[in-house]
């Protein structure tokens, strides 16, 4: 579904990817792993088209995408979980769910809500009230109100209660089992050891 070849990235005038080539086929979990400052936000970023200056070719499903802006890959299917989440915090969670929302929206909602029940009981709660792991939930949720056919995901699992990353690891792997592709960046194993594959990058290149 997803082929990165020779990826290059640069902020300014110093270099974070170095020819970076890796694929997602239909329904596989990738897990990149790396140290914090390996590049691998930066290629989630370069991948979803949020890089300002790159080189080598991107393609989604056959077609290809380095010169598509962010939101035409959204539309194409491509769906993004940035590390910092993004939710608007004055919003409550309904509200997230549904400014994202395409195709049937109850449906939509009905099936993210299963993945994540502990979000049923918050529908009517600002997002900025939520915990970190509650907030992740959303994040996620929210990107699958866009009906993406391939995931990409940084750090799901950081920096949140235990209880809540068995949560979100099992809500992953269902999807997963269900047939959604998924690329995501990780640094503590939590779906490594269930991927298709594990790419490691060290300082921007692929070391494994």
């Amino acid at each position: 579904m997803l082929e990165v070849r020779q990826l290059n990235v640069w902020y300014g005038a110093a270099q974070a990817l170095f020819d970076v080539s890796l694929s997602v086929g239909a329904g596989e979990l990738v897990v990149l792993q790396g140290l914090n400052g390996a590049g691998k936000s930066t290629l989630l970023q370069a991948s979803m088209g949020l890089s300002q200056r790159q080189t080598g070719a991107i393609s989604y499903q056959n077609e290809t995408i380095s010169a598509w802006p962010p939101y035409r890959r959204a539309l194409a299917g491509l769906g993004y979980v940035a590390e910092d989440r993004r939710l608007f915090g004055a919003l409550t969670v309904r509200e997230n769910l549904h400014i994202a929302a395409r195709g049937d929206v109850p449906a939509n909602e009905a099936r993210v809500l299963d993945l994540f029940p502990a979000l049923k009981v918050m529908l009517q709660r600002r997002a900025s009230q939520m915990s970190g792991g509650e907030q992740q939930m959303l994040a996620i949720a929210r990107t699958l109100m866009t009906e993406p056919k391939l995931l990409l995901l940084d750090e799901p699992c950081e920096g949140i209660a235990p209880l809540l990353v068995v949560s979100i690891r099992d809500a992953l792997l269902a999807l997963r089992a269900a047939g959604m592709a998924m690329l995501v960046a990780e640094q503590n194993r939590i779906l490594a050891d269930q991927a298709d594959r594990v790419v490691t990058l060290v300082s921007g290149r692929v070391a494994a």
